[in-house]
């Protein structure tokens, strides 16, 4: 049996967010994320949103696409 590493699910999830969309959180920012990651997708969004100063609200078809991703990822989580 595989042992699960939540901060290396969350770094996954946070590369392919920078790569897909563009959301490349500074490192500080990461860490928190890796540290203390939202349990839900919609918080886990809204905190990406967050960490780069952006709205979620004022960016409705952006923030779908990143909470798709991050849903897909924390349904893969097994845990959450």
């Amino acid at each position: 049996m595989t042992r699960r590493d939540p901060k290396a699910e969350v770094r996954q999830l946070l590369h392919e967010l920078c790569v897909d969309l563009g959301f490349c959180l500074p490192p500080q920012e990461q860490q928190h994320l890796q540290e203390a990651p939202p349990t839900d997708a919609d918080g886990f969004t809204d905190a990406v949103f967050e960490a780069e100063g952006m709205d979620p609200g004022l960016h409705e078809h952006l923030r779908r696409q990143v909470r798709e991703r991050v849903d897909r990822h924390m349904r893969g989580w097994g845990g959450s």
